[in-house]
């Protein structure tokens, strides 16, 4: 028994995408299989993904299996993923997309695709983060950083340069820390001199670095203008895998732009849940 599947990646945070009606009988023991990128296809999740066609614009159910088991309630490259597969198959260049963190709007544009990211909070019980007020540049784990919620929790650390840090070493301890209750993302960032930031992510369910992370990027964005590190709109981050801006509006709401790509089909052998 097998289900089809379609690989996408933005900015190399890449994933499996499987239609939401696909028969699978364990989700969270596929991911750990086929997300392995030693034994299995290789990715950074599995989005699996219900398109209503009938809304205008059409609407995309996502849910994001990460390579532990785990489901993350958000994921900015993963939305902007989910986006360009919807508009492929309704042949328009905007939908809503669903996700635990809320419904978010997404649109061909120029530069790749642009989703909503919703308005980033530093609130403590947001995040969250054991703490009587917002963490700004306070030291955790012996890693100096600010906390804020983006859709999901990142600790960002402001460093003079990204490839100086051994992130697979610093990252663990703060991911792990107990102020976090859910744990927490570690993305580091250094400036590029021209208003933006060249990042780093360690990611949460991923337990590992990956080559962008589009909530990190928001996260890097709004810390470095609350800590006046930067003036520029957009902001232009730089992960590993490529480019990406974060704008804001007059509300404080961020939207993320960044290139997608279709990279191939195929498919995934089932087993049964024992067997697995």
């Amino acid at each position: 028994m097998t289900v089809p599947f379609q690989k996408y990646h933005g900015t190399g945070n890449d994933f499996l995408i499987i239609h939401a009606a696909e028969y699978v009988p364990d989700r969270a023991a596929l991911a750990k299989r086929e997300c392995d990128r030693d034994t299995g296809v290789g990715a950074d999740g599995i989005l699996y993904l219900a398109l209503e066609e009938d809304f205008n614009p059409p609407r995309v159910v996502m849910t994001l299996v990460q390579p532990d088991g785990s489901t993350a309630p958000m994921c900015g490259n993963g939305a902007r993923c989910a986006a360009e597969w919807a508009m492929q198959r309704t042949d328009t260049d905007s939908v809503m997309i669903d996700t635990q963190a809320g419904t978010l709007r997404a649109d061909r544009t120029d530069d790749g695709i642009t989703v909503e990211m919703g308005t980033p909070t530093f609130a403590p019980n947001d995040v969250p983060v054991d703490a009587d007020e917002p963490v700004f540049e306070e030291p955790i784990e012996g890693l100096e950083v600010s906390v804020v919620n983006t859709g999901v929790p990142h600790a960002v650390a402001f460093v003079d340069d990204v490839d100086d840090v051994d992130l697979e070493a610093i990252a663990p301890p703060v991911r792990h820390a107990d102020v976090f209750p859910k744990g927490t993302n570690v993305t580091i960032a250094s400036s590029d001199g021209d208003g933006g930031f060249r990042q780093r992510t360690f990611e949460r369910g991923v337990e590992g670095e990956t080559d962008s992370c589009g909530t990190g990027a928001v996260a890097i964005a709004v810390a470095a203008r609350r800590l006046g590190l930067t003036d520029a709109d957009p902001v232009h981050v730089a992960p590993p895998g490529g480019d990406l801006q974060v704008s804001f509006n007059d509300r404080g709401r961020a939207t993320l732009t960044g290139p997608v790509e279709h990279e191939f089909d195929g498919e995934l052998a089932l087993e049964s849940p024992a067997k697995q």
